[in-house]
């Protein structure tokens, strides 16, 4: 029988709630949010029993490190926002992997990061509200 924990509903709803990639600095301080208590530790044990649940999955950005993000979702990369620091899905594939595999090489996967200003960050910069 699993246990279910206030920390563990707390750490699943950031991420239901979030919807996109989190490095763990990010799952600590919005599940604090929910539950003041949670500590550096119960993230790292809940994070593992995720991924062995296979309900996380674990990727890492070339910038951030290591990211999670739940799992069932279709193919898709990742948009890196330099002022905020957020990463965000970017829906569907645009690569065309038999024309940009040389030939004879096998692809066997592939990931693309995007990285610039997202548009929230991207209004403020227009605004004069941050500077780029």
């Amino acid at each position: 029988m699993k246990r279910k924990t206030t920390q563990k509903e707390a750490m699943r709803d950031v991420f239901r709630q979030l919807d996109r990639p989190l490095g763990i600095e990010e799952i600590l301080k919005a599940g604090r949010e929910r539950v003041p208590a949670l500590n550096l530790a119960t993230v790292y044990r809940n994070v593992k029993l995720f991924l062995e649940e296979g309900w996380l999955v674990r990727f890492n950005h070339p910038t951030l490190g290591t990211l999670y993000e739940r799992t069932g979702k279709d193919h898709h990369h990742h948009f890196y926002c330099r002022i905020c620091e957020r990463v965000f899905e970017l829906p569907g594939c645009a690569l065309n992997e038999k024309q940009a595999t040389p030939e004879g090489f096998v692809t066997e996967s592939h990931e693309i990061f995007l990285s610039g200003v997202c548009m929230s960050c991207s209004s403020h910069v227009l605004e004069g509200q941050c500077e780029v």
